[in-house]
């Protein structure tokens, strides 16, 4: 049976956010992935592996989202709220967001998936900041009580926790005042 390895990788990241790591059993992998067990040893060498490759992909996604999403023209407060309500799932699903579900299931006795994390909340984090000097640039955020850094680890923070929430399956409309009162302190 002949497959592309990244269409699988993207349908492993479905099944990884849905269930997480330790739920997740080979076999579901090869029912859900539609290969054989020894295509998915063979081709990435571990149900581990394949759950970093997934976290690498989802990732990736949702840097360059990300990214899409806060750079261009118009007011840089619109565009900051909606990322942050799409990287915390507000509303699309009730699965969280897998970085942050990973870490809380493995913490830090995977250094992988702490590796991943902390690569992807660092990235979103200097999204932030970069949109928040381009706001207060152009006059649109006037708040200079805290440097930007400061104020886009707050709003990491903020999101984190969010995704948190909206996996226990919280009203949307109260996430979105939390996401709201975080964009309101910087």
């Amino acid at each position: 049976m002949k497959f592309e390895a990244e269409e699988v990788v993207d349908k492993a990241v479905e099944v990884f956010w849905r269930q997480g790591f330790a739920a997740t059993t080979p076999q579901n992998l090869v029912d859900e992935l539609g290969i054989g067990k020894g295509s998915l040893y063979n081709t990435f060498k571990s149900k581990h592996h394949l759950f970093e490759l997934s976290l690498r992909r989802y990732s990736a996604k949702r840097v360059a989202a990300l990214t899409e999403g806060l750079e261009g023209p118009g007011p840089v407060l619109p565009r900051l709220r909606e990322a942050m309500r799409t990287l915390a799932g507000i509303g699309d699903h009730r699965f969280g967001c897998l970085i942050v579900n990973s870490v809380a299931e493995l913490g830090s006795a995977d250094e992988g998936v702490a590796a991943v994390a902390k690569e992807l909340f660092g990235q979103i984090e200097k999204a932030f900041r970069s949109a928040i000097e381009r706001g207060r640039a152009g006059g649109e955020i006037t708040s200079r009580n805290r440097p930007a850094a400061d104020s886009a680890g707050a709003l990491l923070a903020a999101v984190i926790g969010t995704s948190v929430l909206a996996k226990t399956g919280s009203d949307p409309a109260d996430l979105n005042r939390t996401l709201d009162a975080a964009l309101q302190a910087i």
